[in-house]
């Protein structure tokens, strides 16, 4: 494992990368959106040129082939290879423009950059197909997070069973819309401070507030955001009809997205 290493799938537009790069860690980014490519390469042009950011243009899947990419037009971050997902922003309203991006598979990627000390992964819908590559791996990330699944309880299960089967016994369920200036260690133990943007996937490691939960406890945090999000979640019959009331806007905090952080020992 390389300690200096950081992976960003599903960089976006850097709001992470930035933040692993500030704190003296290389980065892998991975991203599929051809858009945001362009803008990550403008961004950080002196990085990539200094070697310390490596950027991936490719989706994830199977070398060699090619996959439709649903670019959302209304809120980048959605970008999905995956139908469903595309579908459900449909249903919010936010449309998406079809194109078609190239694949590589992540276990190649560890192959030709090394085992990080941190994977996030965050690709709308397709964050297992790393987690289930990591399988191959001979070391693993000390750190790894993923955006876990707030429809299905049984997918929720199947993420715990995959982290825990690759060596993960603690974890943290973390809010993604609760962060903001913080104090922060850098990769040589020096505090800096850092303030997120909005879509940024925050802290990581020892740096995340609160206990390291079991699986179990990680497991039973996850009921009552499950509740909330079948109540008031993503075109649901009540927030349908909730959605003209001033008193909707001052309950849309309970319904945030969620990261899954897991590391060993």
């Amino acid at each position: 494992m390389d300690n200096g290493l950081i992976y960003d799938v599903g960089a976006h537009r850097g709001e992470d990368s930035d933040y692993y790069l500030r704190l003296g860690y290389r980065v892998v980014a991975v991203e599929a959106n051809p858009h945001l490519v362009d803008w990550l390469r403008t961004r950080f042009r002196q990085e990539i040129a200094d070697g310390s950011y490596i950027l991936i243009p490719n989706a994830i899947g199977e070398r060699g082939e090619q996959i439709d990419f649903y670019v959302n037009r209304e809120n980048s971050a959605w970008g999905t290879t995956n139908p469903e997902w595309a579908g459900r922003n449909r249903l919010l309203g936010a449309e998406s423009d079809v194109v078609t991006v190239d694949c590589v598979r992540f276990a190649d990627i560890l192959h030709e950059h090394g085992c990080p000390h941190y994977l996030k992964i965050d690709i709308e819908g397709a964050d297992m197909r790393c987690v289930e590559d990591l399988a191959e791996a001979a070391v693993t990330p000390a750190y790894i997070s993923i955006e876990s699944s707030k429809t299905s309880w049984r997918a929720l299960l199947g993420e715990f069973e995959a982290l825990s089967s690759l060596g993960y016994t603690r974890f943290k369920v973390v809010d993604q819309c609760q962060f903001e200036k913080r104090q922060l260690s850098d990769s040589d133990g020096n505090v800096i401070d850092y303030t997120f943007g909005p879509g940024a996937s925050g802290p990581f490691g020892e740096d995340l507030a609160g206990k390291w939960l079991t699986r179990r406890q990680a497991i039973i945090r996850y009921i009552p955001i499950f509740l909330v999000y079948k109540t008031l979640g993503d075109n649901t019959l009540l927030s349908r009809l909730l959605a003209r009331l001033p008193v909707f806007n001052r309950l849309l905090h309970l319904v945030s997205w969620y990261d899954t952080h897991a590391r060993k020992g």
